[in-house]
């Protein structure tokens, strides 16, 4: 078999076996195939596409490439929950705790921010002390012994997207949908997962900007899920305007807590207990949603949920008393409201644009290793459809620097789109 044989079949638009695919990822892996030749492919199926079989063979390939988990003899059912990103989605740090008590252990890898998009150990890491880099042997004895884990990822997992990924950025083939598809589920499936449930956001903040990409997107992933013999769940939900009104780490910490004690924006808790139901359900411990959802208040009513949380943050070497006490959280020096321009019906909060202002604040990173200020953000007061009167508080600006807050003001303030005649709120999940 010879990597450019491969190559030509598929540039011919022919579907590629099983052995061809396990092959050319191999040696890509191991330096045999070179990055030219790995770029061709990639070009070569960014053009001619992949059926469901080939990703699915071509997610097996990568997600075998290293190291992978097997979690099989510590729960009965490992399962993963995966966001595609967006401005304000912090809903792993309430949907983990609130599934975790209601019986389901959940062990999740996760990752930093870059770009617009906040990360969930950026988060997390406004909690002093709080670890982010547990082995793989303290994964496994922290799922079996609390029942829930958030960590970064440890092993060696999936080696083969790291490297098409590197190749994919500068070689005009990131919007590939079996590429995309195949390097989200190769990572969940090398992490020992067996049921995954998929949030995959649309709108001006997500990478899908339109429903009909976000739906071919889901429909690869769970299709790839199928064939790898793993139960998955998609769900398309909105990411036009950010999810409840924190956006910032510190923030968002504050707003996750909220929520596990039944508080926080609408949006964002009904956000987290329909996920939470679906989680229930693909971890069998709900029959249906409507079951999965009762489990999920029920464990926010009694508190169990946020003792979950402490359990989690405590196991992982955090201060308790910074999730006791949320007002000990990093603080910013300079905290401005921003009042609306004029009184009119909010038709827009720009996501993207107001995740944007959020890195130029210092809540994000432009660069992979930059520090970030886990202090400063935003609180977007005001949302799609609600009616506003010229004066009242628009948003919140929290910053550590004068010149920082100015331009964050101008930023935002031209997220928001007014219009004299009513608008329909936003609806959280499409389908």
């Amino acid at each position: 078999m010879r990597a450019v044989d491969i190559i030509i079949k598929k540039r011919d638009k022919s579907e590629l076996s099983s052995e061809e695919i396990v092959f050319f990822i191999r040696g890509f892996t191991s330096g045999d195939i070179p990055d030219y030749q790995a770029s061709a492919f990639a070009m070569a199926v960014m053009i001619n596409g992949m059926s469901p079989r080939e990703t699915a063979d071509l997610t097996l390939a990568m997600a075998h490439s290293g190291q992978t988990l097997d979690l099989s003899n510590i729960v009965d059912i490992a399962v993963d929950k995966h966001s595609s990103g967006g401005v304000g989605d912090k809903t792993s740090l309430t949907v983990l705790p609130t599934v975790a008590a209601c019986g389901l252990p959940v062990g999740k890898m996760s990752g930093r921010g870059l770009g617009f998009s906040g990360g969930t150990l950026d988060k997390l890491e406004s909690i002093p002390g709080y670890r982010c880099d547990l082995t793989t042997d303290e994964f496994k004895q922290q799922l079996k012994e609390k029942g829930i884990v958030l960590t970064g990822q440890s092993l060696d997992l999936a080696p083969a997207d790291g490297k098409m990924y590197a190749l994919r950025d500068v070689t005009g083939t990131v919007p590939s949908m079996p590429l995309i598809a195949s390097s989200i589920m190769c990572k969940k499936i090398a992490a020992g997962a067996q049921a995954i449930l998929l949030d995959v956001k649309t709108g001006l903040g997500a990478f899908m900007q339109t429903l009909p990409e976000a739906r071919e997107l889901a429909n690869l992933m769970v299709d790839i899920g199928r064939h790898a013999g793993r139960e998955t769940v998609a769900l398309l939900s909105d990411m036009n305007q950010p999810l409840g009104h924190a956006v910032g780490n510190a923030l968002e910490v504050v707003e996750a807590i909220d929520a596990l004690h039944g508080g926080g924006p609408d949006d964002f808790r009904e956000h987290c207990l329909h996920v939470s139901a679906h989680m229930l359900m693909l971890g069998k411990r709900a029959k249906d949603l409507s079951q999965g959802r009762a489990l999920a208040e029920k464990a926010i009513a009694d508190g169990s949920a946020f003792e979950k949380f402490r359990v989690l943050v405590q196991a992982q070497g955090g201060d308790v008393s910074f999730v006791e006490d949320p007002g000990k959280l990093p603080k910013a020096n300079l905290v401005e409201v921003v009042n609306a321009p004029r009184s009119d019906c909010i038709s827009q909060v720009h996501a993207r644009n107001v995740g944007e202002a959020a890195v130029r604040l210092g809540a994000g990173r432009a660069r992979k290793g930059d520090p970030i200020d886990h202090a400063v953000g935003f609180v977007i007061l005001r949302k799609v459809g609600e009616q506003v009167e010229k004066g009242q508080p628009l948003f919140e600006i929290h910053a550590n620097e004068r010149a920082k807050l100015e331009a964050a003001r101008e930023e935002v303030l031209q997220a928001f789109a007014f219009s004299d005649q009513p608008v329909l709120p936003l609806p959280l999940f499409y389908e």
